[in-house]
């Protein structure tokens, strides 16, 4: 029973991930109907975090009630930072970024967002980083790769691949698909969306630092998604003051996208994220990308009929393989973080802490040396000496 449960958490942060990738996708495809039927991205963000604001309060409530710690002034700012950092600016920046090029390009060059992450990390030194270890050499070597894949699918396009299941059903819309393949919104949606990406790499980095001081992740979502949401609809006041026509939504997909992205990807995903960044780190979270991309791209091009270029593919190939380098670099320092509870390490007979006295020294007996099971350990660090400890 006891194996049993220990697979299970060992499998579940895993699992999460994947489920989490599935629902990423499917936001990418249904928000690129719904900007290209007309609908305001500013719009978009602010309807979407209502909506996980008004799902995800009632089990904040519910389920944490009397565990959320007192809100400080420095958790405040912390908040607020969140709020900036992911509602508004990274969800923006990524539609606009998204509307402006395509859903499978968009999705690809996403990928850059672990390279990003571990970069942060290394500089807030949340990261260990041994320039000797193989692990460590990983993890620089697939972080090269994942900015070279994506500087390629930026400087070079080539011609379309054709899919198996998309074949001849690509140019159902020659002047929407000159538009998209334009070279100035091309590269601006580019930059909108690696900026995007260092915006979201910065709401990992802090949501980890945040769930340190504040350990109550679906009360944490609640307030991010409900001050994103203020804060958005602010901003679309300003910049559409002229436009108030933009906060219709009717009956149709642009209302299915707010629903799902609201419920799917920020009350759900925040939440999810924020367990798993807990556990593993925020390099861990971000490492699952590729998967997002390879649904993604199927999915677009068989719901949304987009082309995909040849150097989308092998820079996408580039950014897997360097992503999946990271990850195989992050691995010893999953191992490194579990704690000493094996099975060997229970059957161990425990240190024990010696006093001083007369015979033993400063920190023990026999010459300040540790008994444990009948062998003397020389190099052990034990905790400090507790009064009464027995020296045998």
């Amino acid at each position: 029973m006891g194996v049993g449960k220990k697979v299970l958490d060992d499998v579940k942060p895993y699992l999460m991930m994947v489920l989490l990738q599935v629902g990423y996708a499917g936001m990418y495809i249904v928000s690129v109907a719904s900007l290209k039927l007309g609908m305001n991205h500013f719009v978009l963000v602010t309807y979407r975090n209502i909506v996980a604001t008004a799902v995800m309060t009632p089990f904040a409530i519910f389920f944490e009630r009397g565990l959320r710690p007192k809100i400080t002034m420095r958790i405040f700012i912390k908040f607020c930072g969140l709020a900036l950092l992911e509602p508004v600016i990274d969800q923006n920046l990524y539609y606009l970024g998204n509307k402006l090029t395509s859903a499978s390009f968009s999705s690809a060059l996403v990928n850059i967002l672990p390279a990003v992450t571990f970069i942060m990390a290394i500089i807030l030194r949340m990261e260990k980083l041994r320039f000797r270890s193989r692990h460590s050499q990983a993890k620089v070597a697939g972080t090269m790769c994942t900015v070279i894949g994506a500087v390629l699918m930026i400087m070079y396009h080539g011609p379309v691949v054709q899919f198996p299941w998309a074949k001849g059903a690509h140019h159902a819309d020659p002047s929407a698909a000159a538009a998209a393949q334009s070279s100035g919104s091309w590269l601006s949606g580019t930059i909108m969306i690696i900026a995007s990406c260092v915006a979201w790499a910065g709401f990992f980095v802090l949501q980890s630092n945040t769930l340190n001081s504040y350990p109550a992740p679906l009360t944490l979502t609640s307030i991010v998604c409900g001050m994103g949401a203020v804060t958005n609809a602010g901003v679309t006041l300003v910049v559409e003051r002229h436009h108030m026509s933009v906060w219709k939504v009717g009956l149709d997909t642009r209302l299915f996208t707010v629903v799902y992205s609201g419920i799917v990807c920020s009350g759900v995903a925040f939440y999810v994220q924020g367990l798993v960044t807990k556990t593993r780190g925020p390099v861990f979270v971000t490492a699952f990308q590729p998967l997002c991309m390879l649904i993604t791209t199927v999915m677009g091009s068989i719901v949304l009929k987009e082309e995909t270029t040849l150097g989308s593919v092998i820079g996408a190939a580039i950014i897997v393989l360097g992503l999946y380098s990271l990850i195989w670099g992050k691995s010893s320092d999953i191992l490194d973080s579990k704690p000493a509870n094996s099975a060997a390490e229970k059957l161990a007979l425990p240190l024990t802490s010696v006093s001083t006295n007369g015979n033993g020294g400063a920190n023990g007996c026999n010459g300040g040396r540790h008994v444990c099971g009948g062998q003397v350990a020389d190099d052990v660090e034990t905790p400090a000496p507790v009064k009464g400890a027995i020296c045998y």
